[in-house]
Parts: structure tokens; sequence; C-alpha cells
């Protein structure tokens, strides 16, 4: 949706039965549903009760002149709240919430600096199909409204480019009903954020309130063309390849059960981690081509059908669309738009994930093939190959970042919830941290939004207060949300804090270094991690070399309150799998003239003794 919604505009634009749910009850006589908003308030108490009504735990945010009524009516009526440093956490620990818990995350904010703050975080969610839900404050609108007020910025408009709708209110009676069809929009079809502005004076209007919950909206499913993928999948001859993403996320049960049936090998995108155990005889880790796990591309190299379940074949995940094309593909989203628009599709299928495993179980005999003991056998030696490969430690002195992220995986309990930022380890992560719960592994994947992983995690951890949360961050996206540390001390969340300390954005220096043979504004300044810590009152843990792996680990883990672990990184000259697809696939699309400018560039510079590195 691209145009300011109302109340009116939702009720045209949203089928009538989807969008409006008769107060039945309230006519035959029946008592006043729990969830439902009634009496007279004020705009509000309307929305703070709306909010309780849709079950969400916590809100994130800063009030503000335009939401202050907002923040005292949540005290009120006992609706959490946390108060963070900046609104790009508070988007992004709504995300971080919303991912582990697949309900959506909601977060508070004024209009102006407060929306333009969470811009990046609203962002993330939109590209990562993460569903939110943001609360934002307007200045005065209608006839209270005034030239050159405070925070005047175009709000929906802004809004509109990184939401899936946005909701604007112009009457307080409109506020419940908005809200929860900002509430379901986020959760309906593929998930993403949504926005209801509402303007300040609306808050402290009085009117009376009669919103019921919305019914549900129904889930597509193309018969047609499920019966087509099915005629496909019937060809006993062909070997099927799943690729699974988050899509599949609420479904696991039921993508191993059609694994096992097809004898699949199943891989997965970097968000769809968990959504099959990579513990699992059939499970190959991440991707499938040349960026991904080579147990996953030596798997896929035989299959004749890969069926694509709630995935995209985005850039990130196939490293600058490096992915092969396979003989045979059908594709299933809930979106038809993200259907067949990278590879040459067979058969695309616009139905949600479990409805589709669902029908394709009923046809279970149809499809069934024999055990494959032979593949069973191949993957579970390429695994062996892979874990030899990620043993081998290419650091000179510190911490190789790879062995940090196997001793992590074998110190945290399976259901511990991993927040993994934008750094190079990301994708060394990617393939070797072995994931086997749904819903608890998590990378910001198609806006790579430096920086997220602090905040994020923290939003997962004050829903989840009995879980484990640990982060692997890198030096430099921790400097982007570091202020948030003194917001995990106050509240006594017990996030544990990894931050890969090599006083450098790495990741810039291995993209720079292939192509321009020296490097530009990418090192940082040294850090005191431990006077960091102990400003912000959290504990601090230093791993300087890999015999404190372990035991520092241990002491981290086992602490009861927020750590903050600063690793000592030596990246050495590890390959990146990832980054070594991605070049390739860029150089070959080079015009040969392009090609000629860079190699005299990097041949002139090559016989520099004396790079410019800074």
């Amino acid at each position: 949706m691209t145009q300011p919604i109302s109340r009116r505009t939702v009720l045209k634009s949203m089928a009538a039965g989807c969008l409006a749910s008769l107060p039945a009850q309230a006519e035959a006589g029946l008592r006043t549903p729990p969830d439902a908003v009634a009496g007279k308030k004020t705009g509000a108490a309307a929305l703070v009760a709306t909010l309780k009504a849709e079950g969400v735990p916590v809100v994130f945010g800063i009030p503000g002149a335009q939401e202050n009524e907002l923040w005292d009516e949540m005290k009120a009526q006992g609706l959490p709240y946390l108060l963070v440093t900046h609104e790009m956490s508070a988007a992004y620990m709504a995300d971080g919430a919303a991912r582990s818990t697949g309900r959506p995350g909601v977060l508070a904010i004024v209009p102006g600096p407060g929306v333009t703050n969470s811009l990046s975080g609203l962002g993330e969610a939109r590209l990562d199909s993460v569903p939110v839900v943001a609360i934002v404050g307007d200045v005065a609108r209608g006839d209270k409204y005034r030239p050159f007020q405070v925070h005047e910025l175009p709000q929906v408009g802004m809004l509109q480019q990184v939401c899936k709708g946005v909701f604007e209110v112009s009457h307080a009676c409109e506020i419940p009903n908005a809200v929860r069809s900002a509430f379901r929009l986020a959760m309906y079809g593929e998930p993403g954020p949504t926005a209801v502005v509402v303007p300040y004076t609306l808050l402290i209007d009085t009117c009376k309130f009669d919103s019921m919950p919305l019914a549900p909206c129904d889930v597509p499913f193309d018969e047609g063309a499920f019966l087509c993928a099915l005629g496909l999948l019937r060809r006993r001859g062909c070997k099927v390849g799943i690729y699974a993403g988050m899509g599949c996320m609420d479904y696991a049960p039921l993508l191993v059960k059609a694994a096992e049936t097809l004898q699949a090998p199943v891989a997965t995108s970097v968000s769809g981690k968990g959504v099959i155990s990579e513990c699992h005889p059939l499970a190959v880790g991440w991707g499938y081509g040349p960026q991904g796990t080579p147990t996953a591309e030596n798997a896929f190299k035989k299959v004749d059908i890969v069926l694509a379940i709630g995935v995209r074949y985005s850039e990130v995940s196939t490293a600058f669309y490096s992915i092969p094309q396979s003989p045979h593909i059908i594709h299933v989203d809930i979106n038809p738009d993200n259907i067949g628009r990278i590879l040459k599709t067979e058969v695309c299928v616009n139905a949600d994930a479990g409805v589709f495993l669902t029908q394709l179980l009923e046809h279970a005999d149809e499809i069934r093939r024999p055990a494959d003991s032979e593949l069973v056998a191949n993957i579970r030696k390429w695994k062996c190959e892979d874990a030899r490969e990620h043993a081998k430690c290419y650091a000179r002195c510190g911490v190789d970042p790879m062995a940090f992220i196997i001793a992590l995986r074998k110190a945290t309990v399976e259901s511990a919830l991993v927040f993994v930022d934008v750094t190079c380890a990301e994708h060394w992560a990617a393939e070797a941290f072995t994931v086997c719960q749904p819903r608890t592994y998590f990378n910001p994947t198609d806006n790579q939004a430096m920086g997220w992983s602090i905040p994020a995690a923290l939003g997962a951890q004050r829903v989840h207060l009995d879980r484990q949360v640990v982060t692997i961050t890198g030096d430099g996206c921790c400097l982007m949300t570091a202020m948030e540390l003194s917001t995990a001390a106050r509240e006594g969340l017990p996030v544990k804090f990894f931050i890969l300390d090599d006083r450098a954005y790495h990741y810039m220096q291995a993209l720079q270094l292939k192509a321009y043979r020296r490097t530009t504004a990418t090192m940082l300044a040294h850090l005191d991690y431990a006077a960091l810590a102990q400003a912000f009152g959290l504990k601090y843990i230093q791993i300087d070399a890999p015999a404190d792996l372990c035991g520092s680990i241990e002491a981290a883990l086992s602490h009861p309150g927020p750590v903050l672990t600063r690793v000592v990184t030596d990246y050495g000259k590890r390959p990146v799998r990832w980054l070594d697809a991605t070049r390739k696939r860029y150089t070959k699309e080079l015009s040969s003239e392009q090609k000629r400018r860079f190699a005299l560039r990097l041949g002139s510079r090559a016989l520099n003794h004396h790079p410019n590195n800074d």
C-alpha cells in the first residue's frame, strides 16, 4: 500500500469480511468479548486497550511531547514498556522480539526525528519479512492544525517507503480499528512492518468506543498450480532438493515429513536456518550454490527438481545471483511478487507454506521415494569434511573467528537465541553454527543493517526472560548501537554480548583489498572495552587467545546479568565462500572495458610497496 489509509479506506480497500467483524455477540445480548475495546475513554486509553487486546507483551521506544499521553496511559493500564536510547534501536528491538516469537513487535515513537531514526529498523523488517507495528505520534491535524509545528515532517510519506501499510487516523474513534488493522496487515501474507499515525490531539480526545476483534484473513492457495507441482513431484525418477526459507519457520514438522517422504536434501536461506534441525540426516546447511555450505552445494548437484518454499532468491541469499539454475524449479511463496523472479521457474505456486506442505503430505504415497542410504551417507561424509575445514586455524595471533563460533555453539544450549550482526563472521556462522530449533538464529539479511544485533537481542530477551540470548557482533557494528548496553544494565537483561574486535571494518577491507589493493576509511579507533563495560555497569570478560575460549565463554554464559566480552580477533586469510562467489559473479558481469580498467589499476598499484591504507 502506498497511500495513507484511514478507517474508511481500510473498509473499502480490503475485503469487508476480512476487515470488519460484526458485533454478533452484542446483538445476541451476550457478554462483551474480553478483547473488545468498548466504553467511553480517551484516544490514548483506547489505543493502549487495543494493544493489550492484541496480546502485546512490551512496547519499545522513547516518550516525547506528542506521545506522553500514550506513555502515561501504558503505565496506568499496566502495559509493559522498555525505554531505549535511540529510536533506531526501538525498531531493532521490535524486530528481534518479532523474529523470536512470530508475532508483531511494537514500538512507539514521536514524529520527526523519532520517525527518521526508526527508518533503518523498519526497513530491515520490511526487506526481511518481519511483522512490526509502529505507533507513531503526529503533529496536530485537521481543524487544530497550525503551521510550523515542531517535528512537522511528512511522517506518512516517509513511513510508506518502508512499511506494508500506513494507517493514518483522522478521528479518535478510528484508533482501535486502525491498530487492529495494522496488526493483521503486518501478519497477512508475507509479514512486514506497518504503522499507525495518530495526531497527538486525538490521544486526549474522548469518545465512545465499540471495537470488536477483526476476522482473520484467508491464506492464498493456488490449487491449479499445486496440482502442476504435484504432477512434477510424482516423477519418481527425478531427485528432489528442498530450499526452505523463513516462510517455513512455523511449519518445521511438516517440512521434515515432506523431506523424508521425498528423500530430499534440505538447504535453507540464512533467514530460514532452524526450519529443519541441521543435525537431521537430510539437512545440508544454508544455500545450495557456491555461496552456501559445501555440503549443500554437493548435495544439490544431482538434484533434478528444486522445491523452493517460503523463500526469496534475493541478492544476499544467492551471493549476487550466483545460484545455479536447476532443470526444474517449483517455487512456493505466500507473496506472488516473490515467485519466479530470479531463476527460470517451471511451476509458480502462490500459497502459504503450511497449507502447501499439508496438502502435499496428503498425497504422500504418490510422491514417496525409497530410502536413499547413499544420499544420507554422502551428506554425513560432506558434513565431516566441512567440519575439518572449519577446524583449521588461520589466525596468527588472537582468536580465529571460526574457532569462536564453534566454541560458542558447543557452550550454548540448543534453545539459545543467537543474534549475528553484519560482519564477515556472519557468513562463517551461517555455515558452522549448527541450528537445531526454529526461531533461534537471527541475522539482518536483506537490508544488512549494521548494529542490529545488540538491540535486537535485547528485544528478544525482554520477551523471553528465561532464555539464553547471545550476540556475535563486530567492533564496527558495536559502535553503532553500543549505547543500548546501558539499557541492558538498567533493565537487568542478561544478554551476553560477544564483540569480535580487530579495530577495523574487516568486511569492507575484504571487499576493498581484492578490488583496489588498498583500503579506504576502514580503520577504527582502539576502545577500552573494560572501561566501557564498567561505565555501563556490565560484567567484562576478555578473550585474548584460543586457549581462553571455552573457559571464558562458559564464564560469560554462567553470569546472571549482562556481560560484554571482547574477543581479540585475527581474521587471517580464512576464505569466505559468500564473498568469493559474489566476486566471481560480479566480475563475470563486467564489460571488457571495465575489466581492462580494473586490471590496469591493480597492476599499477601492485608496484606500490607502500599502499595508502586507512
